[in-house]
């Protein structure tokens, strides 16, 4: 049986032979994580929110909110009105649309409708963050898309009351209606700001090119 290398030492002193114990190499004791490699990591990120971005804008705006017009008559659901809405057609809108459909409207709030502004503000904050150097103009743009992102969530809750009211308030409706045309206009500012983010990024990169490549005199 063999003996434990305090045993060993017990028995022969200092010079028992104690076998030697060596811990398994590392197989990867450095990190191949460069510069080039995260960008790429990044730009695949983007080009997924992006593209998640704008399937989920298809879908609310062009496909589900305007299957629901079905529901009501013709009339169009309040998030489609870029320029704001008063209270006869909020009346309007409520007459026509019975229980169900008002359900199916607070649905599509909770799901493409929470889930479009979450994505697309994601994916815009990177976009900033990986193409704008200086840290005050950056969180100058990014307060864009978080404002376009608070905005439109919060519309979808204050529509989603107005329509489910016993009764109509002048001063809820007045707040749904300026939510509603300051969503969008946000979003129109946040594609603006979104490609001024693109264009100082190829410029920062040009200028590094620029410099990296010129000969000392």
């Amino acid at each position: 049986m063999a003996k434990t290398p305090a045993q060993r030492i017990k028995k022969h002193g200092a010079n028992a032979a104690v076998p030697q114990h060596h811990l398994p190499a590392v197989i990867n004791p450095s990190t191949t994580r460069t510069p080039q490699k995260a960008q790429s990591n990044s730009n695949l990120i983007l080009v997924a929110g992006v593209v998640a971005s704008l399937f989920l804008f298809w879908y609310l705006h062009l496909l589900t909110l305007n299957q629901l017009t079905q529901l009501s008559g013709g009339l169009p659901m309040p998030d489609s009105l870029v320029g704001g809405f008063d209270q006869g057609f909020v009346e309007r809108l409520r007459s026509a649309m019975d229980g169900d459909a008002r359900g199916q409207l607070n649905y599509v709030h909770k799901t493409a409708g929470m889930l479009f502004p979450l994505i697309f503000g994601f994916t815009w904050l990177l976009l900033i963050g990986t193409n704008v150097a200086r840290k005050s103009l950056r969180w100058a743009l990014w307060a864009v898309p978080l404002l376009f992102a608070g905005v439109r969530l919060w519309a979808n809750s204050v529509i989603d009351a107005m329509m489910s009211a016993a009764t109509l308030d002048g001063g809820q409706i007045a707040l749904a209606s300026g939510l509603t045309v300051a969503g969008w206009v946000l979003l129109v500012l946040s594609l603006v700001v979104g490609g001024a983010a693109v264009f100082l990024g190829r410029k920062a990169s040009s200028a590094r090119g620029g410099t990296s490549g010129a000969i000392p005199a």
